[in-house]
């Protein structure tokens, strides 16, 4: 056995990273097929943008912070509902952070074999790159994208 190996056969756990956004969702989908079909968890992570400044300064009342802060809640309470329609042993994950740093923060520690995501729609993730190109170079896990 490689020193890479963890001893088990097959996957144990599939990491998905869902935002509310169609491309997420489609990739939700997607994984949890894939978890039915090889008998493994899926772990939904869902990586709550933090405050930003530009928001913080510009918003004296705080009604812009709250109703970010209320859309987060709103979309974490319908990924709630909507994971027991998937079929697999599911788990959401829900942190505060950028998303690469959660995505790859929870693949270490469940020890994922995989990592799914949508595709990116942002033309600046074009000149940046995008989520997807990210995970793929950090290079610790396959990662799926899903259209």
């Amino acid at each position: 056995m490689g020193s890479f190996e963890l001893g088990t056969d097959g996957p144990g756990a599939i990491v998905v990273g869902v935002d509310g956004t169609p491309t997420s969702m489609r990739a939700a989908a997607y994984a949890a097929g894939l978890a039915r079909r090889q008998h493994t968890r899926l772990i939904a992570v869902y990586a709550r943008s933090a405050r930003t400044t530009l928001i913080t300064l510009a918003d004296h009342s705080g009604t812009a912070m709250n109703a970010v802060l209320e859309a987060q809640e709103d979309l974490e309470r319908q990924l709630r509902s909507e994971i027991g329609a998937w079929g697999a042993d599911t788990e959401l994950i829900v942190r505060q952070g950028d998303p690469l740093s959660v995505l790859s923060e929870v693949a270490r520690e469940t020890r994922a074999d995989a990592v799914i995501v949508g595709s990116s729609t942002s033309v600046g993730h074009r000149i940046a790159g995008s989520l997807a190109i990210r995970l793929v170079r950090c290079g610790k896990w396959p990662v799926t994208v899903v259209p």
